[in-house]
């Protein structure tokens, strides 16, 4: 029903609200001080050195990327614990199912290597 969707509805134009309020009163009410100092680039309190394009190691993304797979996979299982009693025994067959199968994508990535890198 149209109706049950109202209360969604109002939180999110309350959280636009405050969040579109609250950067445009701190963008005029801030103060505004430019300094060549200011204008630098900040990395960790360290000087910058050297050249900003310097490549970076393959694996760096790789484990960023299965982070996140993996992340996302633990995800599906939120859902699955709050409607644990209503799904029964074929939601805990199903879920045991994927855990199988997540276990199984972790355990190739082990035997792949994707962790080592000394590589």
């Amino acid at each position: 029903m149209p109706q049950d969707y109202i209360p969604i509805i109002i939180q999110t134009l309350v959280v636009l609200g405050f969040v579109i309020s609250t950067m445009v009163l701190t963008h005029f009410l801030g103060p505004k001080r430019f300094s060549r100092a200011k204008l630098e680039n900040f990395e960790c309190g360290i000087e910058g050195m050297g050249n900003a394009r310097s490549p970076f190691s393959v694996k760096y993304f790789l484990i960023a990327i299965l982070f996140v797979l993996f992340d996302v996979e633990v995800i599906f299982m939120y859902p699955w614990a709050v409607n644990f009693k209503d799904l029964g025994k074929d939601g805990f067959v199903e879920m045991f199912l994927f855990m199988i199968l997540v276990l199984a994508g972790f355990i190739y990535i082990l035997l792949k290597g994707a962790f080592k890198w000394d590589k």
